[in-house]
C-alpha cells in the first residue's frame, strides 16, 4: 500500500505503508543511530514525534522485548529507507513490522531519508502528515499540519502510580546489597535509569510527574533522580514549582535530559528550542573540569541558554564539542548536577555511565 509523508512546507515523499495504516500528524525528527531502533521506539521522550532513522536498513536483528525502555511505545510514527522483514538474531522474538502493528504505530518506508534529513537540517524540525490517502484539499491539510503542537506529552508517558523497585527487579542481580534509597521523579523515564541505580545498590521509588515535593521528601530519600522526557520543558509549570522546593532541600539531585532543563528553569535559567536538535548515539561532550570527552547518546530538541545561567547558581559542567551548546550544569553550594545527554543509554554508548557512580558518591558524602 502506498503511503505519503507531507511536510508543512509542502514537500511530499511517496513510499510504502508499514505498521498501522492510520493517519497521523506529528513533529518530524531524525535520529542518526545505527542500532537501538527498539530503544528509540520505546523511549518516552519521542512522544508527540515521528522518528526518521537516517541509517538505511532498520530491523535486521528483529525485536527483543527485554531491550524495551518502556512497557509500550509512545512514538507517533516511524520513517525508514528500508525495513528488514527478517530479524537475524538468536534473541529475536518478533519482526519489527509486527511490532509496529501491535503498537499501532504508522510508518513509511522506501523514501529518500537522506534527502528528508537534509531538509530538516536546513529548514529545521517541522511538522508532517503520514497518510495512505492524498488529501483532496491540500491547502486545508497543510494548514492542519502547521497547527500541530506537541502538548500534554509528559502527562501521557509518566507513571500513573508510585512504583517501588529493588535489586532483582528489571533484570538486575537480586543479591546486590541495598545501601541507598532514591526517589525518581518520572517525567518520561526509561527503564535503564532505574536499572543503573538498582545495579549500584539503590532501592528506588518512582513518582508520577505531578507529585508534590512534600510527598517525595516524605520518604526521606538519600538522593533524587530527575529523568528524561518529551516536549517543551516550559509546558511543565507545576513540575518546575515542585523542583524549586526540592532544590531548597539538601538532598543530592541528579537530572538527565528534560530533568536537566526543568531544574534549570526552576533555578532562574532559560531554555529555547533548537533548530533541529540532537538525536543519535555519537555526540561528543566535554567535561569542562577534567577536559575528558565522552561519546554520548542524545535525544532532545530544547537546550539551556548559556547566557541565562545565573553565575551564583550554577556553572557549565559539560559542553557539546560539535556546536558548543550546554550539555550539563553543576550547581554551586548544592549537591546537584545535571546533564543533557543520556549516561544510561542503551544500546549505548556507555562512556558516561560513570556519572551514576558520581551520584552514588555524592549521596555517600551527604
Amino acid at each position: 500500500m502506498e503511503a505519503y509523508l507531507i511536510l508543512e512546507d509542502g514537500t511530499i515523499f511517496t513510499g510504502k505503508s508499514i505498521g498501522s495504516s492510520k493517519e497521523v500528524i506529528s513533529e518530524i525528527v531524525f535520529n542518526t543511530s545505527m542500532t537501538g531502533y527498539l530503544e528509540v521506539l520505546t523511549d518516552p521522550s519521542y512522544a508527540g514525534q515521528a522518528v526518521v532513522m537516517t541509517y538505511p536498513l532498520i530491523g535486521n536483528y528483529g525485536i527483543c522485548r527485554e531491550d524495551m525502555e518502556a512497557k509500550a511505545s509512545n512514538t507517533d510514527a516511524f520513517i525508514v529507507r528500508e525495513l528488514a522483514r527478517l530479524g537475524s538474531n538468536f534473541r529475536n522474538e518478533q519482526s519489527i513490522q509486527d511490532f509496529l502493528l501491535e503498537q499501532d504505530i504508522p510508518g513509511i518506508e522506501g523514501i529518500d531519508t537522506r534527502a528528508l534529513t537534509k531538509i530538516l537540517r536546513e529548514k529545521g524540525t517541522m511538522n508532517g502528515m503520514i497518510t495512505t490517502q492524498m488529501p483532496a484539499d491540500m491547502d486545508a491539510a497543510l494548514a492542519k499540519i502547521k497547527e500541530y503542537k506537541v502538548l500534554g506529552v509528559v502527562d501521557k508517558v509518566t507513571t500513573k502510580e508510585i512504583v517501588s523497585c529493588k535489586p532483582g527487579d528489571l533484570n538486575t542481580d537480586s543479591n546486590i546489597l541495598i545501601t541507598k534509597k532514591v526517589a525518581i521523579l518520572d517525567v518520561g523515564s526509561k527503564f535503564n535509569i532505574a536499572r543503573c541505580l538498582l545495579k549500584r545498590g539503590c532501592e528506588v521509588t518512582i513518582f508520577p510527574a505531578r507529585t508534590s515535593a512534600e510527598e517525595i521528601l516524605a520518604i526521606h530519600p538519600d538522593g533524587i533522580m530527575l529523568t528524561n522526557g518529551p516536549g517543551d520543558p516550559k509546558d511543565c509549570p507545576e513540575v518546575i514549582e515542585n523542583l524549586k522546593k526540592l532544590y531548597e532541600s539538601d538532598i543530592p539531585i541528579f537530572a538527565i535530559c528534560l530533568g536537566h532543563q526543568l531544574m534549570a528553569l526552576a533555578t532562574g535559567c532559560d531554555t529555547e528550542k533548537m533548530h533541529y536538535g540532537h538525536r543519535g548515539a555519537n555526540h561528543p561532550v566535554k567535561d569542562v573540569e577534567t577536559g575528558r570527552v565522552y561519546i554520548s547518546s542524545q535525544n532532545h530538541g530544547y537546550m539551556v541558554k548559556e547566557d541565562s545561567i545565573p553565575e551564583d547558581v550554577a556553572g557549565v559542567a559539560f559542553i557539546n564539542v560539535n556546536d558548543k551548546t550546554v550539555e550539563g550544569l553543576k550547581y554551586k553550594n548544592k549537591k546537584i548536577f545535571t546533564v543533557q545527554f543520556h549516561p544510561e543509554a542503551c544500546a549505548g554508548p556507555k562512556d558516561s555511565e560513570v556519572l551514576f557512580d558520581r551520584f552514588i558518591k555524592m549521596m555517600e558524602e551527604k
